[in-house]
């Protein structure tokens, strides 16, 4: 069973910027799709950024020029840089994995390991 746990979560100002990371035990997922969701209070929860055992890395469009996905060589850290965050950012964040080879970020039913998520809110 794999085991994922967030962290780097917090508070900040608009503009400002955070890294959230998440931790893999459990079990390999060297080949497997490992991504980002947020979900915010009234809200359905979204893809943010997905990156693939190999292959094209993609981004909700929301993310793209201010987020960055990426994960360790050893494939057992998945980090989200988060840059010029605003108020519409504030959310929890989860870390997530997939059994398949691509992401598919807008398909939260693919994944079927979920973190417990981290809070970041932006004032």
């Amino acid at each position: 069973e794999v085991q994922l746990v967030e962290s780097g979560g917090g508070s900040v100002q608009a503009g400002g910027s955070l890294t959230l990371s998440c931790e893999v035990s459990g079990w390999p997922v060297t080949r497997w799709c490992m991504a980002w969701f947020r979900q915010s209070s009234g809200k359905e929860r979204e893809g943010v950024a997905g990156i693939p055992s190999a292959g094209q890395i993609s981004y909700a469009e929301f993310a793209k020029g201010r987020f960055t996905i990426s994960r360790d060589g050893a494939k057992t850290t998945l980090y989200l840089q988060m840059n010029n965050l605003q108020p519409d950012d504030t959310a929890m964040y989860f870390c997530a994995a997939a059994r398949t080879t691509y992401c598919f970020i807008d398909l939260p039913s693919t994944f079927t390991s979920w973190g417990q998520g981290t809070q970041v809110t932006v004032s």
